[in-house]
């Protein structure tokens, strides 16, 4: 067996979950539930080529967490309800007897809400405007909406948004593990964020402070679920409506994040960058999944970014990260690691899929897997 296909072909653990392997299929919006946020059955067939392609782990879209102001897109799964969990329950089950575990990643998109239909506004931590157009992959047109600053009450419903959510992620859905989406300009993201938090109260002010809410919601989705899976959180620079946003104070604020994270106990971090192998900031060589490593000591780290290039995976992989997440590399093949494991050739990406809405297409269920 080659190096690189020893080194991401290998098992790993996270506090008690066991991966077959360090591939992750990873956290994509696909717009394919229905108009209430139900799984489908085409939906079903998307994630089961993934566990029948033989990834270690797959991570779910994300999943709204109440019927207030969390949605962020039309035809968005939720897990919100009973009804809900337990459509994710029956998919669930069948990836599970594949051999993948699966984990839950739970959401609130705040002010980057392009598609509710439980509310007719947004909510976020300040009265900002969001930055860019609203995307159009997922039914969006036009600019964000000008959102509301959030009360303290509505952000003590968020928090135990989070926590009935991963409680019923669990007990009901039986998924594997929870992450906590903290990335990609979505609610949380908004409150560490300095231009989207304005807040002068216990929520607001330097980047310690602005940690608080993050640090918040995994301490109290550990302290509901924390002793049954392993519960860590998405985090990146760049939005899904700013590409190119950088911390402002560089690796002083990676530490700051990471440390506070790894203070709270989190059982892993994800990691996103466009490219995951790249220096995190102007004047220095380590990448964002590195200063994880460095400011994080003994935390699982999962990476994404432009990972599909098995030899470059591997190589993230001895640089601190224990998975990595795959999204264009497992869109263009769901069997990644029996094609690895066989030395077969990768398929290259057909990015026609997610154009003009980037919901699950007949075509991407066509392609004979490896065996």
């Amino acid at each position: 067996m080659s190096e690189t296909k020893q080194v991401i072909l290998s098992a790993c653990d996270i506090k008690g979950a066991h991966f077959r392997n360090r591939l992750s299929v990873a956290p994509m919006t696909r717009v394919t539930a229905t108009e209430d946020g139900l799984v489908t059955h085409t939906m079903r067939d998307y994630y089961l080529r993934f566990a029948k392609g033989g990834f270690g782990l797959v991570i779910t879209e994300g999943l709204y967490t109440d019927k207030a102001f969390s949605q962020g897109y039309p035809n968005q799964p939720g897990l919100a309800d009973e009804e809900q969990a337990v459509a994710w329950s029956m998919l669930n089950q069948d990836l599970q007897a594949q051999g993948a575990l699966v984990f839950a990643q739970i959401m609130h998109a705040g002010a980057l809400s392009q598609g509710n239909i439980y509310r007719h506004h947004n909510i976020a931590p300040s009265a900002v405007q969001p930055v860019g157009e609203q995307m159009t992959v997922y039914h969006g047109t036009g600019s964000y909406r000008m959102p509301v600053e959030m009360t303290e009450a509505e952000i003590a419903e968020a928090i135990q948004g989070f926590v009935d959510t991963a409680a019923r992620a669990v007990e009901v859905a039986g998924f594997d593990g929870i992450e906590i989406h903290g990335a990609n300009g979505y609610l949380l993201d908004q409150f560490l964020t300095a231009h989207t938090n304005l807040r002068n109260d216990c929520w607001g002010g330097d980047i310690r402070q602005r940690m608080s809410l993050l640090v918040e919601v995994v301490a109290a989705v550990k302290d509901r679920v924390g002793a049954k899976v392993p519960v860590g959180i998405r985090i990146s620079q760049g939005k899904v409506n700013d590409f190119k946003n950088k911390w402002l104070g560089g690796e002083s604020d990676a530490q700051i994040i990471f440390s506070a994270l790894a203070d709270a106990e989190v059982d892993f971090i994800h990691v996103t960058e466009y490219e995951a192998w790249q220096p995190a900031f102007e004047g220095s060589q380590d990448s964002l999944v590195a200063m994880a490593r460095k400011y994080a000591p003994g935390v699982p780290i999962i990476a994404n970014g432009g990972l599909h290039d098995p030899d470059r995976a591997a190589e993230v992989i001895r640089s601190g990260a224990d998975l990595v997440a795959l999204g264009r590399g497992a869109l263009g093949n769901p069997d990644y690691p029996s094609l690895i494991e066989a030395g077969t050739e990768l398929r290259e990406f057909d990015g026609s899929i997610l154009q003009p809405i980037a919901n699950i297409k007949e075509r991407e269920l066509d392609v004979e897997l490896c065996e």
